[in-house]
């Protein structure tokens, strides 16, 4: 694919809140495209030096040294020296798109699907791009025992809507699984997060207590279900249930936990629930994972690391470290690293590679906690997360070493097609912020000619 830029509208804003409509219009890649000369760090073996990154029909076509890779003679030919090239990053853990999750009416309500409240418009689609994130892992909030099923995205199909020829809907966006289902997780949380008045448990032991009475019903229920297909009785069937078939799903290792906790006695009792019905899971944020890496080791579970470098946040979180990803990695744990954007900002991902290094973590590691083992705990492995030939073409241009401070993403590539390119003005504005960086949708209220003056008067 190959993306016309979209010039963006000059919008009408009042006080804090802006319009930007910038996106691109994508139609069918007529041609290969070729990135020659550049460093290319490929995630599945060494780097490469003035390599070559060919890619055709949304695929890696070809990587390699440049004397190795043979550039087809319809190929268009990007000139990177001096750049830095290599997979789109993978965020498994992220809020953009105006995220409403479950309610207050119940701690656990697994039927919720976090895609029926996400708004493609919102901003913070184009605030990854722009922070070269190529697929995403939305999930609902953190205040619930289960917040509802999570939904794994590429950042494809970011155009601006225009009147009579549509716009994005989330639906773009999805990525399927073989069957054509839309992928996706289940969000869990424990701590003080998920407690408070009745119906919500007022205790941690309290909360695990709910969690098993669940996942006990959901065995019950999937018993009762497979006993009346085994008899080819339909009368037995239970009825059905959104809620418990989800839960079977995760019983099933169907949908992956993501489960959100901090304290290292919340981590041991997340791993207690994991060997006790066997669900796959997938450790969040792990503040105090550091105090008890042996034992995540030892269960074969992979964390979702957040590298916080600013002051603030909950007391759960006090003790956490930079160098969590360095002790994990050493004692043998799957690590990957995320945004829980707005936490740390989607244009700002690499700098949690650059933090963990700084802490002790190996450049290797710290570059495929950015990709590759993102792509593992979203099952996507095969298909994204490394430069290499059949996989999709999600690369990203940098300025620089993308560990160094100075590094600027500089062009993002979704399936072959360009979603960001910060040489245009109206992409760069998502990168930078500042007047018309906040939100896609026009203003409509009365008095907004009022602001256009003002911004006018102030030299905006």
């Amino acid at each position: 694919m190959t993306c016309k830029p979209i010039h963006a509208v000059m919008a009408i804003f009042v006080a804090t809140l802006f319009v930007v409509v910038p996106g691109a219009i994508c139609t069918a890649q007529t041609k290969p495209i070729a990135f020659t000369n550049a460093h290319v760090i490929t995630i599945a073996g060494e780097e490469i030096d003035k390599g070559t990154v060919v890619i055709k029909d949304g695929k890696i076509a070809a990587v390699g040294k440049a004397d190795a890779v043979k550039i087809p003679a319809d190929a268009q030919t990007i000139d990177a020296a001096g750049k830095f090239i290599m997979p789109g990053l993978v965020d498994t853990h992220s809020h953009v798109g105006g995220v409403a999750g479950a309610d207050g009416s119940s701690p656990i309500q697994p039927s919720i699907r976090v895609y029926d409240s996400l708004n493609p418009f919102d901003q913070g689609f184009r605030r990854a791009v722009a922070g070269g994130l190529t697929t995403l892992n939305i999930m609902p909030g953190s205040g619930h025992l289960m917040s509802g099923q999570t939904v794994y995205v590429k950042m494809r199909g970011l155009k601006k809507a225009q009147d009579g020829k549509g716009g994005p809907t989330i639906d773009d966006l999805f990525i399927l699984d073989d069957n054509g289902k839309q992928m996706g997780g289940m969000k869990m949380a424990n701590g003080t997060n998920s407690m408070g008045n009745a119906p919500f448990p007022g205790t941690r032991a309290k909360s695990a207590a709910l969690v098993r009475e669940q996942f006990v019903k959901a065995q019950e229920y999937r018993a009762k279900h497979d006993a009346a297909a085994l008899k080819g009785d339909p009368d037995k069937m239970p009825p059905r249930d959104l809620a418990m078939e989800a839960l079977v799903e995760i019983l099933d290792g169907k949908r992956v936990v993501h489960h959100h906790t901090h304290r290292a006695d919340d981590i041991m009792t997340v791993l207690r629930l994991q060997k006790e019905f066997g669900f796959r899971v997938v450790l969040h944020h792990v503040s105090e994972a550091w105090k008890v890496a042996p034992q995540i080791a030892q269960a074969g579970v992979p964390c979702s690391v957040i590298v916080v470098d600013s002051p603030g946040g909950k007391l759960e979180a006090a003790e956490m470290s930079w160098a969590t990803g360095a002790v994990l990695e050493k004692a043998g744990v799957h690590v990957a690293f995320h945004t829980d954007d707005w936490i740390t900002d989607s244009r700002l991902f690499l700098r949690s590679a650059a933090l963990a290094v700084r802490a002790g973590m190996t450049r290797a590691g710290a570059l495929r906690a950015m990709t590759i083992e993102g792509a593992k705990i979203l099952d996507l492995d095969k298909r994204i997360g490394s430069l290499e030939v059949g996989k999709d073409a999600d690369v990203i241009m940098l300025s620089a070493d993308p560990l160094s401070v100075y590094a600027h993403v500089e062009q993002t590539w979704v399936d072959g097609n360009k979603v960001f390119d910060r040489s245009k003005a109206e992409d760069r504005l998502y990168a930078t912020g500042g007047y018309g960086a906040g939100s896609a949708v026009k203003p409509y209220m009365c008095c907004a000619e009022h602001a256009v003056q003002a911004a006018s008067t102030f030299g905006q």
